[in-house]
């Protein structure tokens, strides 16, 4: 199954290759890939520096919290409402690591020394799963961190799902974790799943336990219970389940309790919270010594700084009040200044996607039918000119993008065809598939349908004769360069005859309201919609976004084709799977893919680490446990 993080472009809001690195000891201040000298790196803005020599110095690094994006949500297993990797990676993931880490700077894919568990092996026709714990690993009270603590936060899952399928947000019935016949644990350090069916070892190990749920490893020997001060009980016993899930869920919810809770002290990960701000989304983490992970030999505090605008927030970069900031998509042609204020700039897109949906069930006009039809989809990218929006409207920060695996971050299982634009920007190229497919074309007027049929000249089905080629597109407001590039390309389609009436909302509104799925009597309000885009597991498949019947479906595309390689890209052992899909779906154009701008951060120069270290805050992962200061 595939997490599918909505985000609005460049700006998350709810989504590899098992490279072998050389495992680090605990006071090592490298980890999370390669080495320490200076990264440049293709597709990105500006380089990282080499990792400063001498003295690590500890103290306090302030972080910058955009508007919206400070947590809420403490407990691991975090529910669909609350899926935002402000939430996850840049906050719960600091205190509570997932079993798996799978991201090496700019780079989707594991990271062994930052995992908690070996490898894990797959057996009887990948149908078992063989999990062993690393013993480096331990609670900050010194309990051991054993396989139970794996199995327990799999039977929270359980027991999340059984009360409501929203409580967890790679859920798909039927899949993970339904398809658990049985689980054991014949050692302290050693769990097996059983699996009613085979799943590909790549998606299994890579999404389902690292990213997509994750698995995050729970202290069994001090949250098994159901009240503050009741024993603990048996976890395995879904009745148990069921009342220990619900009364953490419950102290969750107490969001001034976050820095006081004795629950929320133990932990696995680098850090521990000592404060939080229930008003403003403020926070401060502190090291937790007992961690067994690589991290730098004298960590200092994080402290999360909240700002109600990017302009305040910029502000302060200029004024030098904050350590750690990400440069406003609007403030590009500032970095300059930024650089000369003494920090370093670096930035990359995220691996993900952005997209314009098509709503395959808007009847108004036939549009359904329309939509339907390849050679419109086909029509629709050759009017996207990415390389001018990127230059116009992401002052040069960004990149292009394809299909659903974009070329930067660099993946494996990029294809061939999303390397390079199989429909480059070509106004005159729309028009002639709109004339070889039965349309009167009539630029800067409306298309008409004159030859209705299927035939292979003709519009297509369930097109009939005299059908405008006019629809709607509604679009998020924020960030601006959504609307830009939406604008743009109504302009660029009007030239072809395609006559889009534009309309505004916001992404909240939008996910909500124009979602086939969720507001099945909406599905006539909308042909098309920009709400941003989603995020991208590191095992890439769009199992749950493509696929028929998908639990993340916004327009209800549905290709059998499409639905029989995404279904080998989690079931089948072919390694190439995942990549034959996105080609497939790249040359389908199930959405019209976007550029994706730059994700920049800023760092004082005064601070220091790996280079991964920073690269990780391109892809929304904050990892300070590798960050030191130089003075």
């Amino acid at each position: 199954m595939r997490l599918m993080s909505l985000r609005a472009a460049g700006v998350f809001l709810a989504v590899a290759g098992l490279a072998v690195l050389s495992a680090c000891s605990s006071s090592s201040n490298s980890g999370g890939g390669g080495g320490n000298g200076a990264i440049t790196l293709p597709g990105g803005l500006g380089s990282v520096p080499a990792a400063a020599t001498g003295t690590e110095k500890a103290g306090t690094i302030t972080w910058a919290l955009g508007p919206g994006t400070v947590p809420n949500f403490i407990f691991p297993v975090i529910n669909s409402a609350n899926n935002s990797v402000y939430n996850e990676q840049s906050f719960s993931w600091d205190m509570w690591r997932p079993l798996y880490w799978t991201q090496n700077g700019v780079t989707p894919e594991l990271v062994p020394s930052m995992s908690l568990a070996n490898p894990p092996t797959f057996s009887n026709g990948d149908k078992t799963v063989t999990i062993t714990v690393k013993s480096a690993f331990k609670w900050s009270d010194g309990q051991p961190l054993t396989s139970k603590d794996v199995l327990f936060d799999i039977d929270m899952i359980k027991a999340a799902v059984k009360e409501s399928p929203s409580n967890w947000p790679a859920y798909v019935p039927g899949h993970f974790p339904d398809d658990v016949v049985s689980a054991s644990t014949p050692s302290s350090s050693t769990l097996v799943l059983s699996l009613s069916g085979p799943v590909n070892p790549s998606w299994f190990t890579d999404d389902i336990l690292s990213y997509a749920g994750p698995t995050n490893p729970l202290p069994a020997h001090a949250w098994s219970k159901d009240s503050v001060n009741g024993p603990i009980i048996d976890f395995t016993k879904p009745a148990n389940a069921t009342k220990i899930y619900n009364f953490l869920m419950a102290q969750n919810k107490s969001v001034n309790t976050y820095a006081t809770n004795p629950l929320w002290q133990i932990v696995d990960g680098p850090y521990k919270i000592s404060a939080f701000n229930a008003t403003t989304g403020a926070f401060t983490l502190v090291p937790n010594t007992a961690y067994g992970g690589p991290h730098a030999a004298k960590m200092s505090n994080f402290q999360g700084v909240p700002f109600t605008s990017d302009t305040a927030e910029f502000n302060a970069v200029k004024a030098g009040s904050i350590d750690i900031a990400y440069i406003p998509q609007t403030d590009v042609p500032q970095i300059p200044v930024v650089k000369r204020l003494g920090y370093n700039v670096f930035g990359m897109p995220d691996f993900g996607m952005n997209f314009v949906n098509y709503n395959f069930k808007d009847t108004t006009g036939h549009f359904n039918a329309i939509a339907g039809q390849l050679y419109f989809r086909q029509a629709m990218a050759h009017l996207e000119d990415q390389e001018g929006y990127i230059k116009a409207f992401f002052f040069g920060a960004g990149d292009p993008s394809y299909g659903p695996i974009p070329a930067y971050p660099q993946s494996p299982y990029l294809p061939a065809n999303a390397a390079t634009n199989p429909y480059p920007f070509s106004v005159a190229d729309a028009v002639s598939l709109l004339k070889a497919h039965g349309w009167t074309v009539t630029p800067n007027g409306t298309d008409t349908c004159t030859s209705a049929g299927s035939g292979a000249n003709q519009c297509g089905a369930g097109i009939p004769a005299g059908t405008k080629l006019a629809f709607n597109l509604i679009y998020n407001t924020s960030p601006s360069i959504i609307g830009q590039q939406i604008e743009d390309l109504a302009s660029k389609a009007k030239q072809a005859g395609i006559e889009i009436s534009l309309s505004s909302s916001n992404f909240n509104y939008m996910i909500t309201n124009y979602n086939d799925p969720a507001a099945p009597a909406n599905e006539n309000k909308w042909a098309m919609e920009d709400f941003g885009g989603e995020t991208e597991n590191p095992y890439a498949t769009t199992f749950g976004l493509f696929n028929t019947g998908g639990s993340t479906q916004i327009g209800d595309y549905s290709n059998p084709t499409a639905d029989s390689l995404i279904n080998a890209s989690i079931a089948s052992g072919d390694p190439s799977a995942v990549k034959k899909e996105a080609s497939f779906l790249t040359a389908n154009q199930p959405a019209m893919f976007q550029p994706t701008p730059d994700y920049i951060w800023a760092w004082k120069t005064s601070i220091s680490g790996t280079p991964e270290s920073f690269e990780n805050l391109t892809q929304y992962y904050a990892t300070p446990e590798f960050w030191y200061l130089t003075k």
